[in-house]
């Protein structure tokens, strides 16, 4: 039992920031943009967070700050992409890279010293319930603001006007901006959000995950995040799921280190990514799957009409 409740919530903990980078880049995705540069953005994030709880700030204020400078690297994205209309992949990497950089050289300052972690929430009562008070009610605040997102975001897309609106601009830009939406405008706000919850993702990773800065820290799980969306056929339920089965990998691996099980270390810490490709490579046989949800204007520049 014990090791069940381990291999539980360390799936819950390893998929919550997996969780927000994927619903942030949906919700992109959602309003025909595709932004690769989660992993840079989550960076950024991550550093940024270490650098404001090294400060000696609050740690409220360290996961707003990493939103924000998530947030900020976006904005650069959408530049680049929405009114310079550059290739939307070129733009993506190069955040990706510039990320990478910029959270180096904000890193650089405090080494790998470590920080105070994001300390669980007690729940009175339910926390000291046998088995499921460690299931369900001994999770820091931030994984429990995951799922809160994730509700938040699955009600806005898909029972508001303005996700309606959001959706039928990934749809079609041209019809949306000829019955007078401000096209540019909402992909710019979507693209931000998208960094914002990257930027959480980051935080996550660096104030209670791990909790401390070491450079590169995300080690691909931006680029999970974006197989997540296509693994969940833009679908917000199914990247949950997903998250969850990376997640699982994750601790999997950790554990079976943890056991002694016989096999290089190297193989064990690669399942995750091996389980990525394996999950792609099969999805993209059923291009009827994916097509359901599949934004039309994904990717594709748009100039408004003059």
């Amino acid at each position: 039992m014990d090791l069940f409740i381990a291999i539980f919530t360390g799936t819950i903990i390893a998929a919550t920031p997996l969780i927000f980078a994927a619903l942030g880049e949906l919700v992109v995705e959602k309003s025909g943009v595709l932004n690769l540069g989660i992993e840079g953005m989550m960076l950024v994030g991550a550093a940024v967070g270490v650098w404001v709880s090294y400060a000696g700030l609050p740690m409220p204020l360290a996961i707003m700050s990493a939103a924000a400078a998530g947030a900020l690297a976006s904005l650069l994205f959408g530049v680049l992409a929405l009114t310079f209309l550059t290739n939307q992949y070129a733009a993506g990497l190069s955040l990706t890279i510039f990320g990478t950089g910029v959270s180096a050289v904000i890193g650089k300052g405090f080494g790998s010293a470590p920080i105070d972690a994001l300390i669980p929430l007690e729940i009175p009562f339910l926390t000291e319930i046998p088995v499921i008070g460690p299931l369900f009610f001994n999770y820091d605040p931030l994984v429990y603001f995951s799922f809160i997102m994730f509700g938040l975001i699955s009600w806005f897309l898909y029972k508001t006007k303005a996700g309606l609106v959001v959706r039928t601009i990934g749809e079609s830009p041209e019809s949306s901006h000829a019955i007078g939406y401000p096209v540019i405008k909402i992909r710019y706000l979507a693209v931000m959000f998208g960094g914002a919850m990257a930027g959480l993702g980051g935080a996550y990773l660096s104030l209670a995950y791990t909790p401390l800065w070491v450079e590169n820290m995300t080690a691909g799980k931006g680029w999970i995040s974006l197989a997540l969306v296509v693994f969940a056929a833009w679908r917000p339920a199914r990247i949950l799921f997903g998250a969850w089965l990376f997640g699982s990998m994750t601790i999997l691996q950790l554990q079976g280190q943890a056991l002694g099980i016989s096999l290089p270390s190297e193989v064990l810490s690669s399942l995750p990514y091996i389980a990525t490709i394996v999950v792609l490579v099969v999805i993209s046989k059923n291009w009827q799957f994916l097509a359901l949800n599949f934004p039309t204007s994904l990717a594709k520049p748009f100039r408004p009409a003059e």
